[in-house]
């Protein structure tokens, strides 16, 4: 009985957490109290009767008739309502907010334009790692602010500050640094930006939960204090070094990763990419395959010796490996149910999994609430559960197969299965031979990840044997990577899906559930299955016949525009370097496009094909259009030309001037100097133009090259002159840095202005107006 009183009261406290993301949340899961209360007190009423009955009511007492009937007293439903509405406010109360002092109040706005050079001195907090722009990336646990006057020195006004500080440097800048050291960093303060988007990164949102509200782009490092006082990173680092000494780049980083975690080692970018696409990130995470070879080993070597020289051996390994890989919440999670299994060890009893895991869950969230909204945390417990719970059945009715490779499969199908509703809801997109890899990988990470343990310990002891050890795991290392890379390289290795709704995701889970604890849906699990497949094809099949609609996306650079006409996806320029990875794929992937069916790009400034081959890389194009006639024999051409014909695309260069027509658009590039698309989609005439002067609009409206479009899109300096010339029913600029005098004036005309900068992605459908993703998006929050 108490057993299942606790139960309640965990999984209790856990909904009133997840219950913040609803309106009155706390008061929701209240009222599922009292419900229950009054529901089962009927039912308890029976039971007790019936028990008092059976077993006589002469000398029993409550207590022994609710164990008896192992039905919980009715009040403790009412308690586990109170506990979900105190758990609701605890999670408010922990919500990480600036303080007074915290040096984000001193950075400047996201729209603003003065930028003050500061001196930030702090003691550096992580590691410096390697971003994908190659700066030096570090937190920095600020103590005092500097204003520099003139860029020259401090002016003379020194704050005392508070907070952490997200800093990128000149790679060369960060070589060396340690946490601890006290440092100075010069620099332009900022405010981070949420996602302006759909599908973007939330850098606002990652920062928060990191509990830091700005960064710094630092210039220089001047070093206040070289004393290194010890931490464990230093192990960390003696361990990396050691592995990488004679494994080499990737594998001793991808070694050094698969032992401590690849939040613990500063992983090359294309490995963990690599690993990712290919759906084996969980063999970059530190968590319950370390924890149990860990406890396996130190069990196995100690079976001779007692009881208590066995657990405190086995408490010292877990605690040292959660000491070395950093505390993470999967890590956390890993190792209380490693300490649970060792209590069972000294009590000589069974541990439930299923109980070990909800006190596991239930003790990090009372540490911290606000990991419940945690991916690694989320997929971390969905996964143990899906072993915990799944994996067993899924073995039993592979009872054909033998039982090695019977297990081989359930494990990962049984993962994959609990955590692939959140990854879609999260990624929108599907591994498709995540299954397979991982069958076919768990030899390879198994010798990895003990060969790399036993390495490790070894070379802080002696770090030549350490590494000589180490050389061993370089061809299993090497197979592993060459076996990903091969699988992530197949046609259709990951396939986009879209984005799902939450309540998507939640029936689905609800079908998992009654497959797991209804005999009736468990004989029928097919069924189930086919209900959630249609719940995720039925709507992605419905929108792709549908859907009509045009997206202009914030990139602060050239104008890139998502045309999506009933399946068929035309998408135009391509923006810069980083475009295409962070912006253009995605949004492709949230709306479940796998293939572009035209992309016409235009030479506006600061156009390269590195955005268009960044897109290559995990979406065919079938056509692509170039008006860029002078790079005709360019290598970046040719390279480009190469990438369509991997993907049997077509590649046409075009002069000036020539029609593109298909299906969805007409284009038209008017001027090479001054670029100047002309659009007409969806009966809707568009006019994007590049930088240009008041006296070459006068010049081209003459020679009938400009023409009054419905919607125009120019950079802000244009803007003005452009409206005022023009008179378009839609203007859009991509900043927001106009004086409030120029404001004021546009605001009197009939133009409707929109600013990417301060509006996010621009979005059009013929059923509706223009809609701001940004203001979209915070009407949708302010109802959940």
């Amino acid at each position: 009985m108490m057993q299942t009183s606790g139960i309640i009261i965990c999984l209790s406290y856990i909904l009133g957490l997840l219950f913040t993301a609803i309106p009155w949340g706390g008061v929701w899961i209240l009222l599922l109290g009292v419900v229950g209360a009054v529901f089962f007190r009927r039912i308890y009423n029976k039971l007790r009767k019936f028990a008092l009955k059976k077993e006589g009511a002469v000398g029993k007492t409550k207590a022994a008739v609710n164990n008896w009937t192992g039905t919980p007293h009715p009040r403790i439903w009412l308690i586990a309502g109170l506990v979900g509405l105190l758990a609701t406010v605890y999670l408010q109360l922990r919500v990480p907010q600036p303080g007074i002092k915290d040096i984000s109040q001193f950075a400047a706005g996201d729209n603003s334009n003065f930028e003050q050079l500061v001196i930030v001195r702090g003691l550096v907090d992580s590691n410096p790692r390697v971003t994908r722009s190659q700066r030096g990336q570090f937190w920095l646990a600020a103590t005092q602010l500097d204003e520099v006057k003139n860029n020259q020195g401090p002016a003379g006004i020194s704050k005392g500050v508070t907070g952490r500080l997200y800093v990128t440097v000149p790679i060369l800048q960060s070589t060396g640094l340690y946490p601890g050291q006290q440092i100075a960093v010069t620099g332009f303060l900022y405010k981070p930006t949420a996602a302006s988007n759909p599908g973007g990164f939330d850098f606002q949102k990652y920062l928060r939960q990191e509990e830091t509200f700005a960064g710094l782009i630092g210039r220089q490092i001047n070093i206040l204090d070289d004393e290194r006082p010890w931490g464990w990173w230093q192990v960390r680092e003696k361990i990396g070094r050691s592995q990488a000494s004679s494994l080499g780049v990737p594998e001793g980083p991808l070694v050094s990763a698969m032992v401590l975690g690849g939040k613990a080692v500063d992983l090359p970018y294309d490995i963990r990419d690599l690993f990712v696409k290919a759906g084996l990130a969980h063999a970059l995470a530190a968590s319950g395959f370390q924890t149990s070879l860990i406890l396996g080993v130190i069990l196995q070597l100690t079976k001779r010796a007692n009881k208590a020289t066995q657990i405190t051996l086995g408490g010292l390994g877990l605690i040292t490996f959660l000491f070395l890989s950093g505390f993470q919440p999967a890590v956390l999670r890993a190792v209380i149910m490693g300490f649970a299994a060792l209590v069972g060890l000294a009590l000589e009893r069974n541990v439930k999994q299923l109980g070990s895991l909800l006190i596991a869950a239930t003790l990090l969230l009372l540490f911290n609430p606000l990991w419940i909204w945690d991916l690694g945390f989320q997929l971390s417990f969905l996964a143990t559960l899906g072993l915990i719970v799944t994996a067993s059945p899924i073995t039993q009715r592979l009872d054909w197969l033998p039982p090695a490779i019977a297990s081989l499969i359930s494990v990962p199908l049984a993962a994959t299965i609990w955590t692939l509703p959140r990854l879609l809801e999260f990624s929108s997109v599907i591994p498709i031979y995540s299954v397979p890899l991982n069958i076919l990988t768990t030899p390879f990470i198994s010798i990895v990840s003990i060969g790399g343990m036993i390495s490790g310990l070894v070379s802080l002891i002696s770090p030549d044997l350490g590494s000589t050890l180490a050389s061993f795991l370089y061809y299993p290392t090497h197979w592993l990577i060459q076996l990903v890379e091969f699988f992530a390289n197949l046609p259709g290795s990951l396939v986009a899906v879209g984005s799902i709704s939450t309540w998507q995701m939640l029936t689905i889970y609800f079908l998992i559930i009654l497959v797991w604890l209804v005999k009736w849906w468990q004989k029928r699990w097919w069924f189930a299955g086919l209900i959630a497949v249609g719940l995720v094809i039925v709507p992605v099949w419905h929108s792709a016949n549908n859907l009509v609609r045009i997206t202009l996306l914030e990139t602060r650079t050239e104008p890139v525009l998502v045309i999506q006409d009933r399946g068929k996806t035309t998408v135009i320029n391509s923006g810069n370097e980083g475009t295409g990875r962070f912006t253009i794929l995605p949004f492709l992937r949230q709306q479940g496009i796998n293939q572009i069916n035209w992309a016409i790009a235009s030479k506006f400034p600061g156009y390269t094909h590195d955005a268009w081959l960044e897109i290559m890389q995990s979406l065919p194009i079938k056509n692509l259009y170039e008006y860029t006639a002078n790079l005709e024999n360019n290598i970046e051409t040719q390279i480009l030309q190469q990438q369509l014909q991997k993907h049997q695309g077509i590649y046409q260069n075009l002069p000036l001037g020539q029609l593109i027509n298909t299906p969805t658009i007409m284009a038209q590039l008017i001027n090479d100097q001054v670029p100047i698309l002309k659009l007409q989609i969806f009966n809707q005439s568009w006019l994007l133009v590049g930088n240009i002067k008041s006296q070459q609009i006068a010049e081209l409206i003459k020679t009938g090259d400009l023409s009054s479009p419905q919607v125009l899109w120019c950079p802000s300096e244009s803007l003005q002159d452009l409206v005022l010339a023009l008179k378009p029913q839609i203007a859009i600029a991509p900043g927001s840095n106009l004086d409030s005098k120029t404001l004021s004036s546009l605001s009197k005309g009939q133009t409707k202005l929109f600013f990417t900068g301060k509006d996010g992605a621009i979005q059009w459908t013929p059923n509706g107006d223009f809609q701001t993703f940004i203001q979209t998006t915070e009407n949708k929050s302010s109802v959940l």
